[in-house]
């Protein structure tokens, strides 16, 4: 997608952070697609911006590992670093197994209503951007409920990769599945058994590597190191 194509409120200040914030956004989100071209001019004007705090914001997004500067090229969204997202979501499980067990024993009946009501929230989500929202707003309350909160904000820092597959993904995969999932892990946390609720959690976030090969025969340009997939899966088992 050509990002002079879509319009766009300016940015308030401070520019270039409030700039690379949006941009992440929408290189997560996938609404600028792996290998997109960026261009400083153009996103300046689409954002009423002078270059300055384009140039500034396309710096730490090529920190994040989201553009890549091409010599002679120009600056490209990267492709999907399909090792990252098997190792990011393997870390998440491993996670996020535990503060579903610690949810499970913590939950207290404000919490529970609170996080069946997101679900209500989730039934009621019109297209797949709201509902990839309140996925992520889900796993927060979770960790909030495990007295984690913060160890969900540092997989926010390391689990990029592994987000815009699953942006893609939600797409693809029936909403009623994903919201399925979530009920169950919602129901094993209520009954206060960690097992149930760990097995509930391991079983929705291993969903992704079911659904991968789908979306890599899909979308086969979108990913780097593709062939670890397979590797990866007969390892699992």
């Amino acid at each position: 997608m050509n990002p002079a194509s879509t319009m766009a409120a300016p940015v308030p200040a401070p520019f270039a952070a409030q700039l690379h914030a949006r941009l992440r956004q929408r290189i997560v989100g996938c609404e600028l697609s792996p290998g997109t071209r960026l261009s400083e001019q153009e996103i300046a004007d689409q954002y009423q911006l002078s270059r300055q705090p384009v140039r500034e914001a396309f710096i730490r997004l090529t920190g994040d590992g989201l553009i890549e500067v091409r010599p002679q090229r120009g600056t490209f969204v990267t492709r999907i670093d399909l090792e990252w997202v098997l190792c990011t979501r393997f870390i998440r499980e491993s996670v996020e197994a535990d503060l579903a067990r610690r949810a499970a024993r913590r939950a207290t009946p404000a919490q529970l209503q609170a996080l069946f009501a997101q679900l209500a929230q989730q039934e009621q989500a019109t297209d797949t951007a709201q509902l990839a929202r309140l996925d992520e707003e889900f796993h927060a309350q979770l960790a909030a409920i495990a007295g984690k909160a913060m160890v969900w904000t540092h997989l926010q820092q390391i689990k990029i990769h592994l987000d815009r597959a699953r942006h893609l993904l939600t797409a693809l995969v029936a909403r009623d599945a994903i919201i399925a999932q979530h009920r169950a892990v919602a129901e094993a946390v209520a009954s206060g058994d960690p097992d149930r609720a760990e097995a509930a959690i391991r079983l929705h976030l291993r969903r992704v590597l079911r659904d991968l090969p789908a979306l890599l025969d899909l979308s086969p340009d979108y990913f780097t190191k593709t062939a670890l997939l397979a590797e990866y899966l007969e390892a699992e088992g």
